[in-house]
């Protein structure tokens, strides 16, 4: 059979190559968006701290802190156009020592010289009053109002859907394996059949010093380093108003409280450098970091009940910045070392790179199209309406007061709705990022079987039949 030959092959559907080729399909482009996974956002895109940065706090004068400064103008546009939940909490980074209160006047200056002006310094009694479940002993905290928490399984699908809607093939279950670069194309050979595309885009996050080596480059090195958080109960959602970061020192950012879109409160992340790409388990010494950190940041939040655990794996390197390269020679483009900021930077990184490519020469590449309307996808937050408590949508189609999930108020409407979208989930993990369901207190002890029915065997089982057994 013979080999279709894409414009661009981008390997990794996270939320940066769902971005990527948002990018160029909407600039006229042939896109094969490649993934290893079953599901678009299956890895890091899944498991992050979901905030919105304003950037305020990246080293100036780098790649990142320029495109996580645009790309927070970029997608704060994006997720009202599209729905996405975005709730502009600010943030808070409280200093619980001299060092650290001394620290906060260098962090808002390093904030304006990344463009953000808007930081204020809080003084003990203020903190009390914006915070009063705050732990005792804090001396002080910076203001940063911008920052912002935001749903990252929502904007993952609606780049990738987009993508979709306008011509791109997700290509998922594909493992690349090798590469073979020509004058004019190049093969990557995967799994299921090789990929032949005039230009390629590495964006495969925790494999993206692999992919860089198949195309002869060893400039950086993934190291996985492993984050733990722990989700608690929506009855702790009024002990936080605002995301709760502390000071951050030379080994890093540190462990931060922070409420989310869905209504719980997270606590994490912890900071691992592991060897095993695959290590995404949590571990006792780590929720035990975690809950000792969390008891002095907000005491009465160990209290409450624990909704779940999880972990995720953000592709750190040996360097401070994301590792942008790109090889004309080869047509090729590695977008490497991408961490948790590549949320917000998503879209900023797709423009950058398209405006790069529209240089190389012979390569003639239009603008965006301007009459392009966002995916208008479910809404997953906590503060607007959801469907099962919509009544004038309920009496429209009853299947949204169909309750299957009811920790979160999910209805078959919704599920059906997910089993029949353009990026149809293979698994009961990808309905649950589309849906919520199963992701409440009860974590799918109540409606497990009936919604992994229903990914098993279509949208339209009967909910009351198959819960009354």
């Amino acid at each position: 059979m013979p080999v279709p030959e894409y414009d661009l092959a981008v390997i990794g559907a996270g939320v940066v190559g769902s971005a990527l080729a948002r990018e160029f399909t909407l600039r006229g482009r042939s896109v094969a968006l490649v993934d290893a996974r079953s599901d678009v956002g299956d890895v890091t895109s899944k498991a992050n701290t979901a905030i919105l940065h304003t950037g305020f706090d990246a080293a100036p004068g780098t790649t990142e802190s320029r495109l996580v400064a645009r790309g927070y103008r970029l997608l704060s546009d994006y997720a009202a156009k599209a729905g996405i939940p975005v709730e502009p909490l600010g943030a808070l980074l409280v200093a619980w020592d001299d060092e650290q209160l001394a620290a906060l006047p260098g962090l808002a200056e390093k904030a304006a010289a990344n463009g953000y002006h808007e930081t204020r310094v809080l003084d003990p009694a203020e903190l009390a009053r914006r915070e009063p479940h705050l732990g005792p002993g804090a001396l002080g905290a910076l203001e940063v109002p911008g920052e912002s928490i935001i749903c990252p399984w929502t904007t993952t699908l609606a780049f990738a859907t987009e993508a979709v809607r306008h011509g791109a093939e997700l290509l998922l279950g594909r493992t690349v394996t090798g590469a073979v670069p020509a004058p004019d194309h190049t093969v990557l050979h995967t799994g299921r059949g090789p990929v032949r595309a005039r230009y390629v885009i590495n964006a495969a996050g925790l494999g993206s010093d692999h992919v860089h080596a198949m195309f002869g480059h060893d400039s950086f090195t993934i190291t996985p380093r492993r984050g733990q958080l722990i989700v608690f109960d929506k009855l702790a959602r009024s002990l936080v108003n605002h995301i709760l970061l502390p000071v951050p020192t030379k080994m890093g950012k540190g462990v931060l409280v922070s409420p989310t879109v869905y209504g719980n409160v997270m606590l994490g992340p912890t900071a691992e450098d592991l060897t095993d790409r695959s290590a995404t388990e949590s571990t006792e010494d780590g929720l035990a970091m975690l809950r000792e950190k969390g008891n002095r940041i907000v005491p009465a939040l160990l209290r409450e009940e624990v909704t779940t655990i999880y972990a995720g794996l953000r592709a750190a390197t040996e360097f401070s910045d994301y590792q942008i390269s790109f090889h004309r020679d080869q047509r090729y483009v590695c977008v490497g070392g991408i961490r948790s900021t590549g949320l917000t930077s998503s879209l900023a990184i797709a423009e950058y790179v398209a405006a790069e490519l529209a240089d190389w020469p012979g390569e003639v590449l239009p603008g965006p199209r301007a009459d392009v309307v966002p995916p208008q996808l479910p809404y997953l937050g906590q503060v607007d309406v959801r469907p099962a408590a919509d009544a004038e949508l309920i009496a429209k189609d009853p299947a949204y007061g169909e309750i299957v999930c009811f920790c979160e108020r999910v209805s078959r409407g919704e599920i059906r709705d997910a089993l029949r979208s353009e990026i149809v989930p293979s698994t009961v993990e990808g309905l649950r990022r589309r849906t919520r369901a199963g992701m409440g207190r009860c974590q799918g002890f109540y409606c497990g079987a009936v919604v992994s029915r229903m990914v098993d065997e279509g949208a339209d089982v009967p909910v009351k039949a198959e819960a009354a057994k």
